[in-house]
This record gives structure tokens, C-alpha cells and sequence, in this order.
């Protein structure tokens, strides 16, 4: 089956072994995490949160503690999952939370999910956010003349395997798309899980279509119509929509490295982020364990989940102009 099929049948419905299949679960020898998650609160209510530990059992950020790159050439990078593929729920690295825990959205103090648009269902990708990044919204992007978002990168990981919520894993990138939300820079990474059984062919930005034809448009009409169902207007993007390749979106990942580095060393105002973290060698925002430990235990959590969305499983069909 094709990934714009894929996309289309969103594997509902699916017999749990053909889904095995067709999800690729034969991937190349795992790399062993060393980061553990801790689940606070009903999962689907306001205060449900994942908070990380390191191989120590200790408390770490998600944003600041795991490292952006996976290996001494750099080649590989961390990735923290927010969203495995084929979900609604809108999570994220609560930037401006202690010790960044991953948590849902909440717009009007109600969880937010994104809607189904026509064929898609949920996000296509694995999606999440490369750690030890930042987009200064103090800093002029050259490229697309827009300021940063204030958030750590976005990445889509486009493997076959579904990735678990929390979850870090090791990918390569292929390229980036420049999305321009609501004024903003808001780059979309590209890239591959380095288990993926495709990850030895796919290198660039040229091989996604070449071996996936169909996704790069997919992700481009994912992200230009997502929000039009909530009454927003179609995202833009820079580049007439073009995406970039492999060493360009490198580039993005090391300006935007250096830029948290810049967050880390007091140098640059944090914008509301908490830049508490436990192990960021020359950061001043350094603080002990049982500190850390302490702000993830003096929390309260809502003990009961929410009803989801009537309308969750809704497709809206919308004009892609």
C-alpha cells in the first residue's frame, strides 16, 4: 500500500496483525533510550503531564537536558515524540512550564485537537520537537523575514513505525519546510528514524519523492489546511511552499542550537521559557536534582479524564486553493 493511501485509510479498522505489516514493525536493531517518562494526571485532562527522567532516575527537561545530536558526527539527532502518527490530541513541551513536561494544548480552557481534514486523519507523521533548539522570536529569520516562534523545532518523522508519545528517538534529517504561522517562522523538520527500514536510502529531500511519492505534497496541503476547520485562514509558507534540503535544514538545526545555547548562557532573554534544567554544562539556569524533583512533586493533577470530542472522528472538507 502506498503512504498516500496509508494517509488516506489512516489504519482504521485495520486487522491488528495486517496493520503489522503495513506499518513496517521490522526496523534494524533499536538504539536503547536512556530516558524514561512519568505520567501525571488522567491521561485527557487539563493537568495530564509526561514528565522525562534520565538513566539516573533523576527529573530532566526534555527541552534542555537531552542533547540535539545523538552521535559524535552529528549525524543523527534526538527527537522527542509530542504526537505518535494517526492522533488529534495536540501535545507539546510545556516551554513555559517547570522542567518542560510534554502536555495538551488548551486554547479557552479546552484541550485542543486537531480536526480531520479530507483524506487525512490526525497528524501523518510522527511529530515532535528536536531538544536543545530554539526559535529567538527576538531574531530575524533572513530567509523568510519573519521572527522565531519561541519554541523548540518541529519535526516530522515520516518512518513507517508509529512512535510512542514520550518517546526519544534517533533520526536523520532530509529537509524542512518554512511554514509562516500567524507572522512567525515556524520550521518543519524532515526526517527519518535511523531503525526505519528505508532510513539507508532515504538521504535528502529528493529521495522522500523518489521512494515516497506524494508525501511531500501531503505534508505541505497537511499544514496549509489544518487550521481552517477552527475558522483560520490557510497557512503560508516561504519558498512558494518549496521544501529545502538535508544541508540546508542542518543549518536551520545549528542556528537554532546556537540560539538556545544563547538561552542557556543568560545572553538572551527567555521570552517566558523555563530554562530550569539539571545537567546543561555553562548554563545558569543549572539547578540541583531534588530541586528538580521538587517542582515536579509540589504539582496537582485532575484524577479523572475528560469526554473526548463529539466530533472527533469527523472528516471537513475543505477547497485547497
Amino acid at each position: 500500500m502506498s503512504p498516500p493511501l496509508l494517509i488516506r485509510a489512516g489504519l482504521r479498522g485495520v486487522n491488528p496483525a495486517v496493520r503489522l505489516l503495513i506499518t513496517g514493525s521490522h526496523l534494524k536493531q533499536p538504539n536503547m533510550s536512556t530516558y524514561s517518562t512519568v505520567e501525571k494526571g488522567a491521561p485527557n485532562s487539563l493537568e495530564y503531564s509526561i514528565y522525562f527522567k534520565n538513566s539516573n532516575g533523576s527529573y530532566i527537561s526534555p527541552f534542555h537536558d537531552i542533547p540535539v545530536y545523538a552521535n559524535k558526527g552529528q549525524s543523527n539527532l534526538h527527537m522527542v515524540v509530542e504526537i505518535p502518527r494517526w492522533t488529534n490530541a495536540k501535545m507539546e513541551i510545556g516551554t513555559k512550564l517547570d522542567m518542560n513536561p510534554i502536555k495538551q494544548d488548551i486554547k479557552k480552557n479546552k484541550l485542543r485537537y486537531v480536526k480531520n481534514v479530507f483524506p487525512y486523519q490526525g497528524y501523518i507523521w510522527n511529530y515532535g520537537a528536536i531538544p536543545q533548539t530554539w526559535e529567538d522570536p527576538s531574531h530575524t529569520d533572513p530567509d523568510t523575514n519573519c521572527a522565531g516562534d519561541n519554541d523548540p523545532l518541529d519535526v516530522c518523522e515520516i518512518g513507517q513505525r508509529v512512535a510512542k508519545r514520550g518517546e526519544v528517538i534517533q533520526i536523520k534529517v532530509l529537509g524542512t519546510m518554512a511554514l509562516i504561522d500567524e507572522g512567525e517562522t515556524d520550521w518543519k523538520i524532515l526526517a527519518i528514524d535511523v531503525r526505519d527500514p528505508l532510513s539507508d536510502k532515504l538521504n535528502d529531500i529528493d529521495d522522500i519523492e523518489r521512494l515516497m511519492p506524494g508525501f511531500l505534497r501531503a505534508t505541505h496541503d497537511w499544514f496549509k489546511l489544518y487550521k481552517i476547520p477552527d475558522g483560520k485562514p490557510a497557512n503560508k509558507f516561504a519558498f512558494n511552499g518549496e521544501p529545502k534540503n538535508a544541508e540546508f535544514a542542518s543549518k536551520v538545526v545549528k542556528t537554532c542550537h546556537d540560539q538556545w545555547k544563547k538561552l542557556m548562557q543568560g545572553t538572551t532573554e527567555p521570552k517566558g521559557i523555563k530554562c530550569q534544567n539539571t545537567t546543561v554544562a555553562g548554563s545558569v539556569h543549572t539547578i540541583p536534582a531534588a530541586m528538580a524533583q521538587d517542582q515536579v512533586e509540589k504539582q496537582t493533577f485532575q484524577a479523572e479524564s475528560e469526554d473526548l470530542p463529539a466530533d472527533m472522528d469527523k472528516w471537513h472538507f475543505v477547497k485547497n486553493e
